[in-house]
């Protein structure tokens, strides 16, 4: 068996499924593209091999701490009376996002607690309690770091994040001239698509494979089914419907599968 490791490869693999070279697949080379791009699409949002979970950092510039204090505005006219309108402003805080990147978890807070100076607090608790960890417990220790990080989430808070894939902005809802300074980093916890070209290992998916032939297949069908009942040379007669109908059946099964067997949890994904 020939594995698919390109897109062409991939393509060709999904049309023999079909039948191809045996039978001709009446379907053109621009839907056979669109049709592996859903199936990558739907791959990527459903399945957790779509997807890897990195840390992606990003250093602060000058410019984006400047737009941040400016507003978007936008008008609103009562829909009862024409004549009364209202102004509304919304903060422009926010760092354009990768296209692949599908969602953000958290962004790692700027706090000066999780330093690795001789003077932050941890470091001294290592120092002076626990010189020994042969001989002297750690719970204490874990216990301590507890009310610590509890105490820097009712004194400090966390900063709220806002992102939507299709905007392609992660904002930060906060001081952006005084939390945060030039050349200063952010590392952000999220989940992006895998790039087929980085990783053809993709195209060799079994599930992938079965759910691209199905939407080909639908495609084939639905091509056909305009010429349902025209008879061709040698009696043939051509029966897009039925063709269309498997179709349906065998994407349904895949997406039912999908979601019972593949899908992330919806709670690890939000952010």
């Amino acid at each position: 068996m020939a594995i698919p490791t390109t897109r062409e490869t991939f393509k060709f693999y999904c049309l023999r499924s079909l039948g191809h070279g045996v039978i001709d697949i009446n379907v053109s080379e621009d839907q056979i593209d669109d049709r592996i791009d859903e199936a990558l699409q739907y791959f990527a949002e459903y399945h957790y091999d779509g997807i890897e979970r990195v840390y992606l950092k990003h250093q602060i510039t000058q410019d984006e701490i400047d737009r941040a204090k400016t507003n978007l505005s936008s008008s609103a006219t009562d829909t009862v009376d024409d004549s009364v309108s209202a102004t509304w402003l919304d903060g422009a805080g926010y760092i354009p996002t990768p296209d692949a990147v599908i969602s953000v978890v958290q962004v790692f807070p700027f706090t000066d607690s999780t330093g690795g100076d001789m003077f932050d607090i941890r470091y001294q608790l290592r120092l002076n309690d626990l010189y020994d960890f042969s001989s002297s417990s750690i719970m204490e220790y874990q216990m301590t770091l507890q009310h610590l990080d509890f105490l820097e989430h009712i004194l400090v808070g966390e900063i709220p994040i806002r992102f939507n894939q299709h905007q392609q902005r992660l904002y930060l809802d906060m001081d952006w001239s005084n939390s945060v300074s030039v050349g200063e980093y952010i590392i952000i916890e999220c989940y992006r698509k895998l790039d087929p070209t980085q990783f053809p290992d993709i195209f060799n998916d079994m599930y992938l494979k079965k759910y691209t032939s199905a939407l080909i297949k639908r495609q084939w069908g639905a091509n056909l089914s305009k010429f349902s009942g025209v008879e061709m040379l040698g009696g043939v007669t051509m029966n897009g419907a039925d063709i269309f109908s498997q179709a349906l059946d065998e994407i349904t099964k895949l997406e039912d599968q999908i979601q019972l067997h593949f899908e992330l949890p919806v709670n690890g994904m939000i952010g």
